[in-house]
């Protein structure tokens, strides 16, 4: 990678030529509240195609497009329920990705050739900054899945994207540095395509703050399958084998809750005092498992509802493996 791809003091020139080479149809890395996305003009095909050749992801599988302000919703979608503007006004920006039929704009190289797209308003200043310069200069809007390989653990600082897709980057393309995200794990994805929202991915909006928010219960099965981003079984993986609700032997990663004792002999590789904490370590220690050397990660995934949740499904499919 030479230095200028690497965008580490993100001022207002800087985020404006980011701007500028997004709508050429580079790629642009930048920081979201939950992970590191890859960003791409979404309405230019070529330019997308880059998005699943760098990350090595299937063709099929839907990116989420990042917008500006939920007034843009309808420049995406059509048919919008009344529970999803619900949702958007209390929790946009933020962790949460709305499931919605797709306009004309939402072509099949966004949407994987399903008839909904994904959008997302991120809670990140420099992020908004970005799609707010993109949007004066014509941009739509910026599709943007994790910033990393398919399947591998998704990245929480511009360092990790550098050192997962760097060697796979162009000249052109640029990673921005803003810092390590707050959350540490991607959005909330919600199904708004029936009567009732439904929880396709766990994040940090939870099931009782959507039924809060739009007054619905959850749906919890529905006959048609939407595939979404990090829905598959074996997903969000390091290198090291890991292993759920079991003590570490001696030699192997650890990873619990502060108040969880340390075994013997273990490589303690985070020790959050609580939940949220946990949710912006668990990435990061994953991948400080991997630059140890470390084979094997034994973790005491916490337990309870909320952003437990979350946490405890993607340790779920990384303990399946890549």
């Amino acid at each position: 990678m030479t230095p200028s791809q690497f965008v580490s003091t993100c001022t207002a020139d800087a985020i404006d030529q980011a701007a500028a080479q997004l709508r050429a149809g580079s790629l642009v890395a930048f920081p979201t509240e939950t992970v590191y996305g890859l960003g791409a003009d979404a309405t230019n095909a070529t330019a997308v195609a880059r998005i699943y050749e760098v990350k090595g992801r299937p063709q099929d599988h839907p990116l989420i497009v990042h917008i500006a302000s939920m007034n843009e919703i309808d420049k995406w979608c059509s048919d919008i329920p009344a529970y999803a503007i619900f949702l958007a006004r209390d929790f946009w920006p933020g962790p949460m990705t709305l499931i919605l039929k797709r306009s004309p704009l939402a072509q099949d190289f966004i949407t994987g050739g399903q008839d909904t797209v994904g959008l997302r308003v991120p809670n990140h200043t420099l992020a908004l900054a970005l799609l707010n310069s993109f949007a004066k200069i014509g941009g739509a809007g910026i599709a943007a899945p994790s910033a990393n390989r398919f399947g591998h653990v998704s990245p929480t600082t511009a360092q990790a994207v550098e050192e997962e897709i760097g060697t796979y980057l162009q000249s052109q393309d640029q990673i921005m540095d803003g810092g390590a995200s707050e959350v540490g794990v991607e959005s909330t994805i919600i199904d708004c395509t029936h009567v009732a929202p439904r929880i396709l991915r766990p994040g940090a909006i939870t099931a009782q703050m959507i039924e809060e928010s739009t007054g619905l219960t959850l749906v919890e099965k529905s006959e048609d399958e939407i595939r979404v981003s990090g829905s598959l079984e074996n997903h969000y993986s390091p290198l090291a084998k890991v292993i759920l609700d079991s003590p570490a032997k001696s030699g192997e990663g650890f990873i619990a809750l502060a108040d969880i004792q340390t075994p013997e002999g273990a490589i303690r590789l985070a020790t959050p005092r609580d939940v949220d904490e946990y949710a912006r370590l668990l990435y990061s220690a994953l991948r400080s498992g991997d630059s140890q050397g470390i084979s094997v990660i034994a973790v005491i995934a916490p337990l309870g509802d909320g952003l437990a949740v979350a946490i405890r499904d993607r340790l779920l499919r990384a303990s399946r493996g890549r």
